[in-house]
């Protein structure tokens, strides 16, 4: 699940440019009617449609599909009692995870309309990132029920789990996994989260790669999301603690924010650079936001 939620191979970082953006692109506020808070946390896709989830006056969290053409669809698994969708394919299929009303999590996969429970074998919970066009998933699995410690895992298309951490990781998450099979995500150095460090990284063909964004004071890196081109998505905190997305293309981080807002995280980048998230407005209130190049 994305940062914004209220859900031994060396380790190499990246030296890169930093540059800050601001009105150049084209933002767009989303919110699902009806509802008190909104996240968009996955896509677009090549079709545009993006995924997140929303949150009902009694403080349930649901699914829902936001097509090109401005159409909301609401959806929630058999069985759970909240949702949220992380990620969509081209052709479609919507991943996620939700909580049943046991309150355990699990992953799932829609397609056309089909759900598949995912779970983690032996994990006390587990969530599901993203899938790529070959079928290979990832996620990560709980190591207890209330989901407080998490381990990394990759999904093949047989249903095969190889679980995995960057080095000197305490805990990690996978977030998505691009066509040519780079995984991206976050990671802390100690347990618990207070007392680490949150860190990106990029894992490319068994080679991780630490992705922190190069500015004095920040800290909190986390990598949302990637796309097939290699762009790369997330947030990161100022020395003040605001947050701030970052697009991470071509060895060049660029910092944004939807206009006004003191917190903005990027969780999904389609293939022609559109991106998606969510952002605190200034009395706190949680939008979901399109960003257009």
């Amino acid at each position: 699940m994305k940062a914004f939620r209220l859900l031994a191979i060396p380790t190499i970082s990246l030296a890169l440019a930093t540059s800050f953006i601001a009105s150049a692109q084209t933002y767009i506020s989303v919110n699902y009617p009806g509802a008190v808070a909104t996240y968009l946390n996955g896509g677009p896709n090549p079709e545009g449609a993006s995924v997140g989830s929303w949150q009902d006056a009694s403080g349930t969290w649901h699914g829902f599909l936001l097509t090109q053409w401005w159409q909301f669809t609401s959806f929630d698994p058999p069985g759970s009692i909240s949702t949220y969708p992380s990620w969509i394919t081209p052709t479609g299929d919507i991943t996620g995870a939700y909580y049943d009303g046991n309150f355990v999590l699990h992953g799932f996969i829609l397609t056309h309309g089909k759900y598949t429970t995912v779970d983690y074998p032996g994990g006390a919970g587990t969530l599901l990132g993203s899938m790529n066009s070959s079928g290979e998933s990832v996620g990560n699995y709980c190591v207890d029920v209330a989901c407080t410690l998490t381990h990394s895992f990759k999904r093949s298309r047989k249903g095969e789990f190889t679980a995995f951490d960057p080095p000197t990781a305490s805990e990690s998450t996978a977030e998505t996994i691009n066509d040519p099979g780079e995984i991206v995500g976050g990671y802390w150095t100690a347990y618990p989260e207070a007392n680490a460090t949150e860190h990106g990284y990029i894992l490319d063909h068994g080679k991780f790669t630490d992705i922190n964004f190069p500015a004095e004071g920040a800290y909190g890196t986390f990598c949302g999301a990637n796309n097939t081109q290699g762009d790369i998505v997330g947030s990161y905190y100022d020395s003040n603690n605001l947050a701030h997305a970052f697009l991470l293309k071509d060895r060049r981080f660029k910092s944004f924010d939807f206009p006004g807002a003191p917190y903005t995280f990027a969780g999904g980048i389609g293939p022609t650079g559109v991106i998606v998230g969510a952002y605190y407005d200034a009395a706190f209130n949680e939008h979901g936001f399109i960003r257009k190049p």
